[in-house]
């Protein structure tokens, strides 16, 4: 169902007590708007975190406080083993905190089970339909499962869909203003032309027998993008030596302030492709299953082109990106693109904020 068609959300005045539990990076972004505005409301949340990348970092730079639950793993034996001890730490956490309602991301499996266990209701804010392992482990048990509009899969009574994407929580304009001071620690000038590469591990579940871009792909696109300006890497997985030369040093933070002033960005990051079409900036993104939010950003918006073929992608891709590089009006075009995608989106973290107070009282 889409949101609101049910009935209308009842704001309660009644104080609650919120578990959130983060499992990516880019859960913190989704999040943290969300976490401000119930704590100033008076709501009491607590957040526990699983490692992964430069998670612990931005609870960090944000001030959050936070308990570790556990790490990302590589192979599945020790995702399965990690998972039991995840949980085991969420109960007991649970236990004494004793929330009214659970919060999670994309595939959260611990808060899922966590909610069955304790009989409190828990609410997934979910894009990723490839994942079939956690969907498999998770929708089951989740009470709410909200996902995009564009969201490619029909998941029943439990599923709400929203128009707008886990970005807009952290990048519409009601929360994010950029900050051009990003480019004066890189040596660059907001006319400059800068083009950022984005590769991903390939570590997850849903990701075995998959490897993206090629080492040959990636030498071809650095060596065709250095000819219309300044090349910046950004990896999950240790760089090659080749592209250390390349490597973006600054503040995880910063990120987004540097994809608002970049010119094109290139790679296999779903999320931070959509991060682009939310800021105005085109973005190629390649991926063996693609997303319904990147879908709609390109058929919809014109800000994402996505490559599905493994085959071919490196080749179709390049030949894509040097075609928006020879746009002089590549930026100006963006912004106005992504105009008309706010215009038609929601304040997903007021949307956010909503379900949570419904669902913590039913």
């Amino acid at each position: 169902m889409e949101f609101g068609e049910e009935s209308k959300i009842v704001m309660v005045d009644e104080k609650m007590k919120v578990l959130f539990n983060v499992g990516h990076p880019a859960q913190v972004h989704l999040f943290k708007n969300l976490l401000w505005n119930l704590e100033k409301k008076g709501h009491i949340c607590k957040i526990t975190a699983v490692e992964k990348e430069v998670s612990l970092n931005l609870l960090d730079a944000y001030g959050f406080e936070y308990d570790v639950v556990g790490s990302s793993k590589l192979t599945s034996f020790s995702k399965a083993i990690e998972m039991l001890r995840i949980e085991y730490k969420l109960y007991k956490i649970a236990k004494s905190f004793k929330p009214d309602i659970l919060v999670g991301g994309v595939g959260n499996v611990y808060i899922s089970h966590l909610g069955k266990l304790i009989g409190k209701n828990s609410i997934v804010f979910d894009d990723t339909e490839h994942s079939k392992i956690e969907h498999f482990l998770m929708d089951p048990f989740a009470t709410v499962i909200c996902t995009p509009s564009c969201y490619r899969l029909d998941m029943g009574k439990k599923q709400i869909r929203y128009h707008g994407n886990h970005e807009l929580a952290y990048l519409h304009p009601n929360y994010f203003t950029p900050d051009a001071k990003v480019l004066n620690e890189l040596g660059l000038k907001k006319d400059d032309t800068f083009i950022i590469l984005r590769f991903v591990s390939w570590g997850a579940i849903h990701d075995v027998g998959h490897t993206g871009l090629t080492l040959e792909d990636k030498r071809n696109a650095v060596k065709e993008f250095e000819k219309y300006g300044r090349v910046l890497i950004t990896s999950e997985k240790p760089l090659q030596k080749e592209f250390e030369q390349y490597r973006i040093n600054v503040s995880p933070e910063k990120m987004h302030d540097l994809l608002y002033y970049a010119t094109l960005l290139y790679g296999e990051s779903a999320t931070m492709a959509s991060e682009c079409a939310v800021l105005g900036t085109h973005a190629i993104f390649c991926d063996y299953a693609g997303r319904g939010y990147t879908d709609e950003e390109e058929k919809r918006y014109g800000l994402v082109y996505n490559f599905y073929n493994e085959e071919s992608m490196g080749k179709d891709s390049l030949a894509k990106a040097l075609e928006l590089l020879n746009n002089p009006f590549l930026k100006k075009e963006g912004r106005q693109k992504r105009e008309k995608l706010l215009a038609e989106s929601i304040d997903v973290t007021s949307f956010m904020e909503d379900i949570i107070e419904k669902y913590s009282k039913i």
